[in-house]
């Protein structure tokens, strides 16, 4: 039976989860509200009496239980740390991975769900827009994207960075016509990938624990978090929502994976070829990812997902699940 001390963590792990869910929940609730709400006399907001589906769900307190269940499932599938082995338990200390049962089961789905739709998806898009084209859609999204750099840069305290990403974002929605075109790289301003999980990170924060998201795929609870928080931070999302188009946000979402899908085929493919253990693999080289981020490491030069980390995983990392 595990010991106090390996139950406490489980506590907080609860808790971050509890966040990270009802951040998701908040957000569901703010979308039925507006999509399936009218406005009765005084001129609030509701959601009509006959839409049973988004008033029980969507705002209610099943909703909320729901979310309390998911909690309580995840944490029903926490792996067990071994017990009476010291040189297991340091081995299941460093992994940090007490959802592993849990993960796994996810990344499995995630890996049917990439096999059946996302690949092929991917091949086809490579194979319908040309390689410049591609790169002008990454680089109009990647210019999107430098508010967030900018105000995760300011909030590190990063002054350089922030510069640095308000700089690409002037250059390139002007001579750059309106992000088509990387001209900010031209001229010394190298690009910047900053995110809230990365400004926890640098706060103090550590991973909490690795976490494998539906359809996102690799992330930990302070990453999971800081994506919530990313969401509410980005002014794109408040335009798109006051002027009522939402489904571009959501379809620039969905572009930007089917293009970050296609430029690692090969890549992933031969991993998951190589690979004694797939899911251990993935782990050990979004780990390596996100702490070469959080260094600011160049972002382009040190990538293990595009196949330009010296360091390759052997599978010495395999997982422990009891």
């Amino acid at each position: 039976m595990p010991s106090r001390r390996h139950l406490e963590p489980s506590i907080r792990l609860g808790w971050y989860m509890s966040m990270v869910l009802n951040i998701f929940a908040f957000r569901t609730s703010a979308i039925a509200k507006k999509r399936f709400g009218d406005k009765d006399k005084k001129g609030f907001r509701c959601l009509p009496r006959n839409n049973a589906i988004s008033k029980t769900w969507f705002t209610g307190s099943r909703f909320r239980l729901f979310v309390a269940g998911c909690c309580i499932a995840i944490l029903g599938a926490c792996a067990t740390p071994p017990a009476n082995d010291p040189e297991a338990i340091a081995e299941w200390q460093a992994t940090n991975d007490p959802l592993e049962p849990f993960n796994r089961g996810i990344f499995e789905v995630n890996l049917a769900l990439d096999r059946a739709l996302i690949r092929p998806i991917a091949i086809g898009y490579r194979w319908v827009f040309p390689g410049f084209l591609r790169d002008a859609i990454e680089n109009v999204l990647d210019n999107l994207s430098e508010p967030l750099n900018f105000a995760n840069a300011v909030m590190q305290g990063n002054f350089d960075r922030a510069s640095t990403a308000a700089g690409r974002l002037l250059v390139n929605s002007t001579l750059g016509i309106a992000g088509l075109i990387d001209v900010a790289d031209t001229i010394g301003l190298k690009p910047i990938d900053e995110d809230f999980g990365q400004t926890l990170a640098v706060w103090g924060s550590g991973e909490i624990a690795y976490l494998v998201l539906p359809v996102l795929g690799p992330s930990s609870f302070r990453d999971g978090l800081g994506q919530g928080v990313d969401f509410f931070l980005n002014p794109l999302n408040y335009a798109l929502d006051n002027a009522g188009l939402e489904w571009v946000g959501w379809t620039m979402t969905a572009v930007n994976g089917i293009d970050q899908r296609s430029r690692n085929i090969e890549v992933l493919d031969e991993i998951e070829r190589s690979s004694v253990d797939f899911y251990a693999a993935i782990r050990s080289l979004y780990r390596q990812r996100r702490a070469d981020l959080i260094k600011n490491g160049d972002p382009s030069g040190v990538d293990p997902f595009l196949g330009h980390s010296e360091d390759f995983p052997d599978d010495s990392e395999l997982s422990y699940v009891n």
